[in-house]
C-alpha cells in the first residue's frame, strides 16, 4: 500500500486506502470523516499511516488506472 500522489488532500491517507481497496476516494474520506466523530485513537492511526506508509512512487500505476 502506498499513499495517494493523485487523490491527495492532506497527506494521500485515505487516497491511498481507495486504491488498495477499490473504492473512490471520496467514500473512504466520508467514512473517515463519520468514524473520527466516534471516540477513539481514528487520528492517530492516520498520523501513523502518515509517516509509516511510503508514498507512492512516481512511476506506479494504481489497479483502477490499469
Amino acid at each position: 500500500m502506498y499513499r495517494s500522489r493523485e487523490h491527495r488532500i492532506i497527506a494521500g491517507v485515505c487516497g491511498g486506502i481507495a486504491d488498495k481497496l477499490g473504492l473512490p476516494p471520496t467514500l473512504v474520506r466520508i467514512l473517515w470523516l463519520i468514524l473520527s466523530l466516534i471516540p477513539g485513537p481514528l487520528w492517530v492511526v492516520y498520523v501513523a499511516m502518515w509517516i509509516l506508509v511510503p508514498e507512492q512512487p512516481k512511476d506506479y500505476r494504481s489497479y483502477r488506472a490499469a
